[in-house]
């Protein structure tokens, strides 16, 4: 067994070992509270800025104010898109203990909410922080009570007074000047596909922006400049203060002031009544659009806050489409309308107007014969009466010596085959056809004849069928430089913005027509509208004391009339019916405005819903205008007295049949040529 160890250490060893220790420990806590000396020196005196300015931060936040949008008014100073005061209640996500809980309590004191619910917690989940969502607006005032009494219960919630967008005449302006919505992932899309920079202010969930008309067009100008209110808010980003003198008001958009005139505009849509088309007037003089009308049409009030589902899907539903601006967006067949560009056509191409040619009631060509819509026939035509009786027959005969590139080009001129620069979009070009043109339409057909243009074709393209296509725009321009007789005017809907004028339509170059062959043109609508025998005689009288309107109808059938035995279309569907159209100007003797209606599906006939609806539209621009409601209420020179229209006529009625005469002296013609051909061979209808 071994004995135990016995170790001693040495003191001066102990002492040597603690000493290094506390050397180390204390290195160290120098070098430390060096470090720190030096941080704290760079924190209190080189950024002491920088982080003051981040503690002011923290504590105050700049939230932006959506600016008032600017308005939208008539050529008289007439409010047509304003803003108007509108209570609300909005959510904010980080104020709320539960999300869920709250919208509980929320739906209770409004419950129409609860429908919404999903949309509303995707708009919040979606909204930056500390941002308010709005959860419903225009409340009523004991709605909007209601939710400030029980405020303290409902975390996160509050309700304000904001401004929404109001249009007080609803649907009369709703195609033109569209409406404003929210704003989309779309949008925000767009914007960076174009290589912008988006505003800040889209993001707010309250924000609106033009979808549609002259408020997408115009939409930078009327959105204005956002500003933003100085806040004070504590740890969790609540506002507990504001801050007046760092807050910087929104500067309002501009004004837009339109050529179009309200009460034109609102007695357009109630002559139209349940019927569906278009119509638009024209001021001859410098192209400013007074009128441009779509009907049926829809409340754009309502897509403001968001329009239902179920309201939504019935207006696309509708045959009648509602959504859809039939002034610019719509094409139809012009009819008998486009036998004024025809006309023009013709005499370009060195047509003598004083030729005739016999009507009989059709026109064999090849081994069809086209009918001429009087089955009994018109008997010979020169072009002035194959306007005024819209004579098929002759248009048949004659086409040809145009050609269809002939026609073509003349409808270019006049108007046609183009879009405008109005200020707003969604214009439609229509189509005239010609020799090009179909050779490209059917380019990638196997069969070459598919290609080529056969003669047989121009005579549906004279008379306005075929592939001819227009809209009402078009055919508004169309009258109004036929009426102008000098100046290719071009339409202008936008007056000025933000007080600063846009261009007349007026400052143009010259029509590439001369005006003999315009008054050939001009004097034939005179007849249609006031020659007894015209198409539109009873449908045209304005009852404005010696103030006389002049006009071409027109007829543009939807579907073949081959075998079929009449074309009334008393007994089919609204679908199957021919559409009516109209187009006139007045005065006669000095012209001053222009105008297209169209009448979708309205029957046999332009005369029959287009021109009655064009003369009451007709009567309220001449009513409107001083100088020619000063010349309707001038008395009469006695030499008139006998021949004034009487008490049933003062209101548009023509007189009876048995009734004198009291046709319009057009100047005196050349003495007519014979007849052409031997009557044509008549067939079947077609």
């Amino acid at each position: 067994m071994s004995e135990p160890s016995i170790f001693f250490s040495d003191v001066n060893e102990r002492q040597g070992s603690f000493l290094r220790r506390t050397f180390v420990v204390g290195g160290l806590t120098a070098l430390g509270i060096t470090a720190l000396t030096v941080r704290l020196a760079q924190l209190q005196v080189v950024q002491a800025e920088e982080y003051a300015t981040l503690a002011t931060n923290n504590q105050f936040n700049f939230r932006l104010v959506p600016p008032p949008r600017g308005r939208i008014l008539d050529r008289n100073g007439v409010v047509i898109a304003g803003n108007r005061p509108s209570f609300r209640v909005l959510v904010v996500r980080d104020e709320t203990k539960d999300l869920d809980q709250t919208l509980d309590l929320l739906g209770r004191l409004l419950p129409d909410t609860v429908d919404r619910r999903r949309a509303i917690i995707r708009d919040v989940n979606a909204a930056p922080r500390f941002s308010p969502v709005p959860v419903k607006s225009d409340l009523t005032w004991e709605e909007f009570a209601k939710v400030n009494i029980y405020a303290p219960e409902l975390p996160g919630v509050m309700a304000d007074m904001n401004e929404a967008r109001f249009y007080p005449f609803g649907g009369s302006f709703a195609h033109v000047i569209g409406y404003v919505a929210k704003v989309s992932d779309r949008d925000v899309q767009a914007i960076k596909d174009r290589g912008e920079e988006v505003p800040q202010i889209l993001y707010n969930p309250g924000f609106r922006i033009g979808r549609s008309g002259v408020e997408k067009a115009l939409d930078s100008d009327l959105r204005g400049e956002a500003g933003g209110t100085r806040v004070e808010v504590d740890a969790r980003g609540r506002v507990v203060a504001e801050d007046v003198g760092g807050s910087r008001p929104a500067v309002p958009g501009k004004d837009v002031v339109l050529t179009l005139d309200a009460d034109v505009q609102n007695r357009a849509l109630e002559v139209f009544g349940e019927e569906s088309g278009g119509c638009v007037v024209m001021d001859i003089r410098n192209g400013d659009i007074l009128c441009m009308t779509s009907a049926p049409s829809f409340d754009p009030n309502l897509f403001v806050s968001g329009v239902p589902t179920a309201t939504y899907r019935a207006l696309s539903d509708y045959e009648r489409k509602p959504l859809l601006d039939k002034a610019i967006g719509g094409v139809f067949h012009p009819g008998s309308t486009f036998k004024l560009t025809t006309s023009l056509a013709l005499l370009e191409a060195g047509v003598d107007p004083t030729e005739r040619v016999n009507c009989g009631g059709g026109y064999r060509f090849g081994n069809r014969t086209f009918r001429c819509w009087s089955r009994s026939g018109h008997g010979p035509q020169d072009m002035h009466d194959a306007i005024k009786n819209s004579c098929d027959v002759y248009f048949y005969h004659m086409c040809n010596r145009a050609g269809v590139d002939g026609i073509h080009d003349a409808a270019r001129k006049i108007g046609f085959m183009q879009t405008f620069d109005i200020g707003v979009g969604n214009q439609k070009t229509g189509s005239i056809p010609s020799r090009a043109w179909k050779a490209e339409y059917n380019k990638d057909n196997p069969n070459p004849d598919s290609r080529t243009w056969y003669p047989g074709e121009t005579l549906s393209v004279a008379i306005g069928q075929g592939d001819v296509n227009v809209t009402a725009l078009q055919l508004a321009v169309m009258v109004s430089r036929i009426a102008n007789g000098v100046k290719a005017l071009q339409p202008r809907l936008i007056k000025s913005v933000g007080g600063v004028d846009r261009p007349s339509g007026a400052a143009v170059p010259d029509l590439p027509f001369s005006r003999e062959h315009m008054d050939v043109v001009r004097q034939g609508m005179v007849a249609v509208a006031n020659d007894r025998s015209g198409g539109a005689y009873r449908q045209s009288q304005l009852g404005l004391g010696d103030i006389q309107m002049a006009g071409k109808t027109g007829t543009a059938q939807v579907r073949s009339y081959d075998n079929v035995a009449s074309r009334s279309s008393s007994s089919v569907g609204w679908a199957l019916k021919d559409h009516n159209l109209f187009v006139a100007f007045a005065p006669v003797d000095a012209p001053r405005y222009g105008i297209a209606v169209i009448v979708e599906h309205g029957g046999l006939a332009g005369s029959t819903a287009a021109a009655p609806r064009a003369r009451e539209i007709m009567r309220t621009v001449l009513l409107k205008d001083p100088e020619m409601r000063a010349r309707i209420e001038r008395p009469l020179p006695p030499a008139a007295e006998g021949a004034a229209l009487g008490d049933d006529e003062a209101f548009g009625a023509a007189p009876e049949p048995d009734a004198p005469a009291t046709t319009v002296q057009t100047p005196p013609r050349a003495a007519p040529t014979a007849t052409t051909g031997p009557r044509p061979y008549l067939s079947e209808p077609r």
